[in-house]
């Protein structure tokens, strides 16, 4: 059970929900990170009272800084100061909700600094699985997820041997273009693909949920955090979003997890595992529900998914590159640069024109990621402008 928490990304969903549930169960923020958002940051801050406050931006850091003067809490900022937070003394638990691979590093140091991890930050482990997982072995501390379908996992997995299961299913709700065309896709614009039918998230993950590339991470993330064969793992869209997830046992019973559509139950969970608290969160009335469906996912529409298996299969460099392109194309996309069926176009391209690295260190991932987001802005203005 967590104690004493740090929470990088406080000021987004993952995050401010997050704070909600040190609300119902008493945790103490220790420490709070926002990317740019210091208005809300200065908010959290004066709420919670952490010992240490950090900002990605130098500028805004130092404006914090003034700002907090009078409290006694400590403001840093950059890459240094994000270290010194999650490496802070006395924090026991480090939930990382930064968008992106910005979120490697700070939660491989945390991992090195003896906390434990509720992870909601993909691409950690779509770009750095295993360096990641080897780390967290290494160090002996915990990673628990905090994504809806993976926490839905670790609860049907336990008390269960993994030798014993026969395979995972990941639901996906289908996102806003369930069921569209190719030519559909072509006319969708930024405020529909931000309207998911479901869940209230962030606007990357978001887009990421329109086109399926979040479920494609999810599957990289599923392999790493439960050391399952990438055959071993399906995905099947549930358009009610009710089931969170699956584990078939080889005997053919099936356990399934399931709950109201408020990430604000998985936080918890991945605060508290193995306690269970009660709180006034959302909860489902079965009366109300009516069906329950389950579809396959067209992956000739929904190209992301498919990108994100060929790339699992593949390995190596190449989902360190899948993230990157994604992340500069679904940027394009919501600054209305690019059509959201550009999205796929781009990171195919990218994908295409890839040199495969087999085993990459952490510094060879840090600089493909930033020939790989060089390379996206390149085929964009040679394509698209």
């Amino acid at each position: 059970m967590t104690k004493n928490l740090v929470i990088l990304g406080s000021t987004g969903s993952i995050g401010t929900q997050a704070l909600d549930v040190c609300d119902n169960i008493n945790i103490r923020v220790l420490g709070l990170a926002a990317l740019e958002n210091i208005d809300k940051l200065e908010i959290q801050a004066r709420k919670y009272k952490p010992s240490i406050v950090a900002v990605m931006n130098a500028d805004q850091g130092k404006e914090l800084k003034v700002r907090l003067k009078d409290t006694g809490i400590k403001v840093v900022w950059g890459i240094e100061g994000i270290i010194e937070l999650v490496t802070m003394p006395g924090a026991d638990t480090v939930l990382t909700s930064v968008v992106g691979i910005a979120g490697l590093i700070p939660t491989i140091k945390a991992i090195e600094a003896g906390k434990n991890i509720a992870l909601a930050n993909k691409e950690t482990l779509v770009t750095a699985g295993k360096l990641v997982m080897e780390a967290a072995k290494r160090n002996n501390i915990d990673i628990l997820p905090v994504d809806s379908e993976h926490m839905a996992i670790f609860q049907c997995l336990a008390g269960n041997s993994v030798e014993n299961v026969e395979k995972l299913i990941l639901t996906a709700s289908g996102g806003p273009f369930r069921g569209f065309s190719k030519e559909q896709l072509n006319n969708v614009t930024v405020e529909q693909a931000l309207n998911h039918p479901n869940w209230s998230m962030g606007k990357k993950i978001t887009i990421d949920s329109a086109t399926m590339m979040n479920k494609g991470f999810e599957i990289i993330e599923a392999r790493w955090l439960f050391d399952m064969d990438l055959s071993r793992i399906e995905v099947v869209i549930h358009p009610q979003s009710i089931i969170h997830s699956m584990v078939v046992y080889k005997d053919g019973s099936i356990i399934a997890q399931l709950g109201a559509s408020d990430m604000r139950i998985p936080i918890q969970l991945s605060l508290t595992w193995p306690e269970r608290f009660g709180n006034n969160f959302g909860r489902i009335d079965f009366t109300k529900i009516g069906s329950l469906t389950f579809e396959k996912p067209d992956l000739k529409v929904f190209k992301c998914l498919d990108f994100a298996i060929q790339a699992a299969n593949t390995g190596g460099s190449m989902p360190v590159v899948l993230n990157a392109a994604n992340e500069v194309a679904v940027s394009l996309f919501l600054n209305g640069k690019i059509r959201f069926k550009a999205i796929m176009d781009l990171i195919e391209s990218v994908l295409n024109n890839h040199r495969l690295h087999i085993d990459p260190s952490l510094d060879d991932i840090i600089e493909m990621d930033r020939l790989a987001r060089e390379e996206t802005m390149k085929i964009y203005e040679r394509e698209f402008c």
